[in-house]
């Protein structure tokens, strides 16, 4: 799963630079794809209940789940890539929210703020913890900033496959829900809103925007649960719950 996980960290690491004005999010997918099948790994997305692409790209209002296309980034845009990729049989997932050019403050500190809320997340992926502490740590990281996260989709379990259990809400009650063990991996993966949580599924089955337009900001780590403490396995660098 770090094998996997490090081709992911490779594969956003290269989009981040590439993110420019006038760039097309088609663009960002193929070289995702071809930056995965060179190291010998697959794009989990890809043809996944019908998904038609490598990554994910998600701008503005659009939550998760948009669709590579002819879409150009604009100065002011914010997009979300979020990248699966199976090694061996094995499934790494992360994403991040990149700034596209100048982008305003108040959309700039949505973005930071997300960020810091997929840490302080992390750090909570201690044995013996529970899910509802991890939870907690994002939206009481965002929510004293007038943020909100989103209900309707959640971080997973992840390992053989893209989509395992536990769900893991980025919200819920400290000390509750089910114990961390090592060897958990779970994807945890804040969704954190400008305006209000509530979201809808546009008519391509897959884009999920904010119901009030507002912008969207996500962040995703693949983290395993240890004795030592949190392992990120998306991450280039060490692969403790630093930020890097």
């Amino acid at each position: 799963m770090r094998a996997a996980g490090r081709i992911v960290a490779e594969v956003l690491s290269r989009l981040e630079p590439m993110v420019q004005p006038g760039i097309s999010t088609r663009d960002l997918d193929h070289e995702a794809e071809r930056m995965i099948r060179d190291a010998g790994g697959i794009p989990t997305f890809k043809g996944y209940h019908g998904f038609p692409a490598s990554i994910c790209a998600s701008i503005n209002d659009e939550v998760v789940h948009g669709i590579p296309g002819s879409r150009k980034l604009n100065e002011g845009d914010i997009i979300g890539i979020d990248c699966g990729v199976t090694y061996q049989g094995f499934v790494g997932d992360a994403a991040v929210t990149v700034p596209v050019g100048h982008v305003s403050e108040d959309v700039l500190r949505l973005v930071e703020a997300t960020k810091a809320s997929l840490y302080a997340a992390i750090e909570q992926c201690q044995s013996g913890n529970r899910l509802g502490d991890v939870g907690n740590a994002v939206e009481a990281y965002v929510a004293p900033k007038g943020y909100t996260v989103v209900r309707n989709y959640c971080g997973h379990g992840v390992g053989r496959a893209m989509h395992e259990d536990p769900q893991v809400p980025n919200y819920g009650m400290p000390g509750k829900g089910a114990r961390l063990r090592p060897g958990w991996v779970i994807a945890i993966e804040p969704m954190v809103n400008l305006g209000n949580y509530d979201v809808k599924v546009m008519s391509d089955g897959w884009t999920v925007v904010t119901t009030d337009g507002l912008p969207s900001a996500h962040f995703e780590h693949t983290v395993a649960v240890t004795e030592e403490g949190p392992q990120v396995l998306t991450s280039l660098g060490n692969h403790s719950a630093s930020q890097s």
